[in-house]
């Protein structure tokens, strides 16, 4: 069967036994309270082993868990026993922000067979369907992982400025309005309230339900449309890259193209006096 990028918890008990690696990539947000690494040792997804996007990412940037190299991203996936061709499931124990982040470094580097669950664990939970009280250690990785890297889903500060003046691209800003519009402070040190000129707002909490899921594709086309994206190019920012990608997911499931998720997102270009902003 062919198995889409984000799945429900009914879709991943019917996967193939033995098919798919589970990987745990929840993950906070600026101000949020819980400890994931706690979770994941008290509760998984069987043989799950940990995805830390906080880890797998360019320790030489200042900037929070940027997108790594090729070569890093690769070398973290066979740590995990992860080879090229593994199917694979991201999975939060709450929704699904770490997932989508998980995702879309997985499809930037060419995974083809990742998807993300919905909901996360607590979907699984709400079914009454019980995961593994402990995960177990990653099994030795039998074949090589070899990036076939996109660079079509990454955007830069330079594409973001090049987007500016481009009426065939648009700016989605996951941040909520309250950010969005420099009326709440900035979690991060030293920067700039406000957004990207010409950008849009469309907080990625108004593309999920009330428990974390995602809405439905016709819902999600609809709140698209009202974002007058039209047939314009898509550019997802948030405040560090991490919530932009729930809305290039969101974009996939309405059935459009994920466009570009700019990684640098807030945290670079708010602290950049440079950079053109609105409040």
């Amino acid at each position: 069967m062919t198995i889409p990028p984000l799945i429900d918890a009914q879709t991943l008990m019917l996967l193939p036994p033995g098919r798919y690696r589970y990987l745990d990539a929840s993950a906070l947000l600026p101000g949020q309270d819980g400890d994931p690494e706690a979770d994941f040792h008290k509760l998984a997804l069987p043989g799950a082993n940990r995805f830390r996007i906080n880890d797998i990412c360019d320790r030489s940037d200042p900037l929070p868990h940027t997108v790594p190299g090729a070569a890093t991203f690769a070398q973290a996936m066979m740590a995990l026993g992860i080879g090229s061709d593994t199917g694979l499931v991201f999975y939060d124990h709450k929704g699904s922000i770490g997932a989508c982040r998980a995702h879309w470094m997985a499809s930037l580097f060419g995974h083809e067979s990742a998807h993300v669950l919905d909901g996360g664990l607590a979907a699984l939970e709400a079914l009454g369907l019980a995961p593994d009280a402990a995960p177990a250690p990653a099994a030795p990785c039998e074949q090589p992982y070899r990036p076939r890297t996109r660079y079509a889903l990454l955007a830069g500060k330079g594409d973001v400025l090049d987007a500016l003046d481009d009426p065939d691209r648009v700016i989605l800003d996951a941040r909520s309005a309250a950010r969005f519009h420099a009326q709440a402070v900035e979690p991060r040190p030293n920067m700039r309230g406000g957004h990207m000129t010409g950008a849009v707002n469309l907080p990625f909490t108004e593309v999920l339900n009330p428990q974390g899921c995602f809405l439905q594709p016709q819902a999600l086309v609809e709140r698209f449309a009202g974002c007058a994206i039209g047939s314009r190019r898509v550019i997802t920012s948030c405040g560090s890259g991490l919530t932009a990608a729930t809305l290039t997911m969101a974009l996939r499931v309405a059935g459009l193209a994920p466009g570009q998720l700019y990684d640098g997102s807030w945290a670079e270009w708010g602290s950049d006096p440079a950079t053109p902003i609105e409040a």
